[in-house]
């Protein structure tokens, strides 16, 4: 056959596979059938709320009943219907939980009046954290939401929620400040009791909030950005869900 002949098949396959095929490729692309996200759209992605999921199931919290600091029995089921905060502290703390506390206070500030807002803390040492000693804890950082617990309880079961319930962590360790160490975030629930978290901008969750940064600050001296900005805009959107 002739090469000038030749070229023109073989230039006739090639535009019609391209027309029937690569439309289709693209479309596969994008459905996530090749590739678990669309990079290219990412941006959109970014600043979205997702759901924290564990084995591709959505991660509620786990079941607690605690003492608060009126020795009230606080649970799980008091937070249903409510968007609320959590996090892990004690009271003699000489690190992150004064920073963390008080960035809990300028949320508890802003939504001090919305019924459907909470905060829940839990005392990693709770045997010296008495219902008395988080009532002076309270009233020295200026805790007056009615919906912030600030609870203690059973040793085992608080550091069970923490590690295993929100993959949070705490531990006793006597070469840490306090001889307690615990990773200073902020987990956010949704009104179901579901683990919220906004998206990067690979469409991944962030999961938890940094809660030892204000944001005054900015940042810490690692380059981590504050994020009690950004969880306070994820707080407005889940009250108004």
């Amino acid at each position: 056959m002739n090469k000038k002949y030749t070229y023109v098949w073989v230039s006739l396959i090639i535009l019609i596979f391209g027309i029937i095929f690569i439309p289709k490729i693209v479309n596969r692309l994008k459905a996530g059938d090749v590739v678990e996200n669309d990079r290219m759209n990412t941006a959109s992605a970014e600043g979205t709320l997702g759901y924290v999921l564990l084995n591709g199931e959505k991660r509620k919290v786990p079941s607690f009943q605690f003492i608060n600091q009126d020795s009230l029995v606080i649970t799980d089921k008091d937070y249903l219907g409510k968007v609320f905060v959590v996090d892990f502290f004690f009271t003699r703390c000489p690190s992150i939980c004064p920073i963390m506390t008080k960035n809990l206070v300028v949320l508890q500030n802003e939504f001090q009046q919305n019924e459907n807002f909470g905060i829940a803390s839990f005392s990693i040492t709770p045997d010296f954290d008495t219902p008395q000693v988080l009532k002076e804890y309270a009233e020295k950082y200026g805790i007056t939401h009615m919906d912030w617990h600030l609870m203690t309880g059973n040793k085992e079961a608080i550091y069970d929620l923490a590690n295993s319930g929100f993959n949070i962590f705490a531990a006793e360790m006597p070469d840490a400040p306090g001889g307690f160490e615990h990773s200073g975030l902020f987990a956010l629930i949704d009104k179901e009791g579901y683990i919220r978290s906004r998206k990067d901008a690979f469409g991944n969750p962030i999961v938890y909030y940094r809660g030892a940064i204000t944001e005054a600050m900015g940042e810490n001296s690692e380059g981590e950005k504050e994020q009690i900005s950004i969880l306070k805009e994820d707080i407005k959107r889940l009250l108004e869900e």
